[in-house]
């Protein structure tokens, strides 16, 4: 799994021009899965340590401006997109290679439980996007703050 974070001060998801997911300061989080992440992912310590992570780290500023507080102490909200160009592979050609990617219904499976655990941990602060979708994301990178987690790193 492989989550890209983004720190924003606004950030929306429209599909068809209808807004389905908007926040105000929190993070936009694009989220992609890869072909070795599995439906067993969510029951293991990396999914777990994933979602604590985004969670949890201090990125936010403090009463000083000091990047010393995690999304759940600023009280910010959390916008979840999925995205499987996240495991493109660029290194032949010109034309990227997705078959480092999840299958369509494997990756949705883990997107909706990624969903329904963020929304476990963060109760009423979360939205998100349409799963296969095509959709227009905006938003105001605050900072810039933009962090990439893979769980291959994790452990």
């Amino acid at each position: 799994m492989r989550l890209h974070l983004q720190r924003v001060s606004r950030a929306q998801v429209d599909v068809d021009g209808t807004c389905i997911g908007k926040i105000q300061q929190g993070l936009l989080v694009l989220a992609g899965f890869g072909a070795e992440d599995s439906q067993d992912l969510p029951k293991g310590k990396v999914w777990a340590s994933m979602l604590n992570k985004v969670l949890d780290l201090r990125i936010f500023p403090d009463e000083n401006d000091k990047m010393n507080l995690s999304l759940r102490d600023f009280g910010g909200e959390l916008l979840v997109v999925s995205q499987f160009t996240l495991y493109a592979d660029c290194r032949k050609g010109r034309r990227p290679s997705f078959n480092k990617s999840a299958p369509g219904a494997e990756a949705e499976v883990l997107y909706e439980q990624l969903l329904q655990d963020f929304e476990q941990r963060l109760p009423g602060q979360v939205q998100h996007g349409e799963f296969g979708a095509m959709m227009d994301v905006s938003l105001c990178n605050w900072g810039p703050v933009t962090l990439l987690l893979d769980s291959a790193d994790l452990f």
